[in-house]
């Protein structure tokens, strides 16, 4: 098995997505809205994967509600930001926490139904008021216990519905003044100030899987962006206790061209060359190399780079196929626009 988590091109595998899987076998895959088109399509596409891979494969997906969102309607439903729950926590907090776990119910028996059993969900990233908006809305809020409890029971409602969670971006992206899809960002703030982004992944740090950010922090290495750096990685895992699967945010995005992200060798091509991404995300101390494109050349340069995954990997990986098999309840045994309803009426007290 290779440390991969890889995304495909169309609605359904081709023929040399078929092969180079095969002979990859990577960890996971993950779907975008080019993937999706209706719930058989996806039900069909997910099974695939399945026999493909011969394994309950982790299929990851970003739906998160408000702007990040794959399935939309009319096959399925909005969901809320993050902030709104945010909003109702300020003035009920316990109500706030009932109504985050439902909608992450909702989320869970959707997505099984699809046969996606992992959503890069929930956000722990800190609002600043002058950070970029590209967190904006999907975080929580600015209040770092807020943003914990939250995040806890986004946890808890995957956990009871069967499906995984991913917390990010880890060690935080809040403060950042630009978007890691589109350039690097450097975060300047002292490694005091920083606490304050800590604080949520610090609290869920027995969360099975978190997402690194594509983020320079010079108070932690000022050389490397998080994603490729040992000594950020290592703070990951000693300083704010991480032991679940650590994986890249995606490998495509502009933050990992930019030769200060520090993951390049002398010569190469940053804006072309993924294997040297992946490689060096691994080397540096993640578990996944996450590639989302679907680009079969890039996928087929990280697939020829890539390592056989390592033990301590593959245990964290099982550990976490296990965590979303360990609920008491199963989110899918009510219908999602119950759940939905239940949440509702929650936030209409907000």
């Amino acid at each position: 098995m290779q440390p991969l988590f890889l995304g495909l091109a169309g609605l359904a595998l081709n023929d040399d997505e078929r092969a180079l899987f095969r002979a990859a076998n990577p960890a996971g895959y993950i779907l975008f809205k080019r993937n999706v088109d209706s719930p058989d399509q996806v039900r069909a596409l997910t099974q695939s994967l399945r026999v493909l891979a011969g394994r309950d494969v982790p299929i990851l997906i970003d739906q998160e509600g408000g702007r990040v969102a794959r399935l939309r309607p009319p096959h399925w439903p909005e969901f809320p930001t993050g902030e709104r729950f945010g909003l109702l926590y300020d003035k009920a907090p316990i109500t706030a926490i009932e109504a985050c776990r439902l909608n992450a119910l909702a989320l869970a028996a959707l997505l099984k139904n699809l046969g996606i059993n992992v959503d890069c969900l929930p956000l722990l990233d800190v609002r600043d008021t002058q950070g970029h908006d590209i967190i904006g809305d999907r975080s929580f809020g600015a209040e770092p216990m807020v943003v914990s409890a939250l995040g806890k029971a986004v946890l808890d409602g995957f956990k009871a519905g069967g499906i995984c969670g991913v917390v990010k971006h880890i060690p935080g992206h809040g403060r950042a003044r630009a978007d890691s899809h589109l350039e690097l960002p450097v975060v300047t703030a002292s490694r005091d100030e920083l606490e304050r982004d800590f604080e949520p992944f610090r609290r869920l740090a027995d969360a099975p899987m978190a997402m690194t950010a594509h983020i320079t922090y010079t108070a932690l290495d000022a050389a490397r962006c998080a994603t490729l750096s040992p000594d950020v990685i290592d703070f990951i895992r000693n300083d704010i206790g991480f032991g679940g699967l650590l994986m890249s945010d995606d490998l495509g995005m502009h933050a990992l061209g930019n030769p200060q992200s520090g993951g390049h060798p002398p010569g190469s091509n940053a804006l072309q060359d993924f294997g040297a991404r992946a490689l060096a995300s691994l080397d540096a101390g993640c578990d996944i190399a996450l590639h989302c494109s679907g680009d079969f050349n890039e996928m087929r340069s990280i697939v020829e780079a890539a390592p056989v995954m390592s033990d301590a990997a593959a245990t964290r990986l099982a550990a976490a196929m296990a965590w979303m098999g360990s609920g008491e309840t199963r989110g899918d045994s009510t219908p999602v626009a119950e759940w939905a309803a239940a949440r509702d009426a929650l936030l209409a007290l907000a």
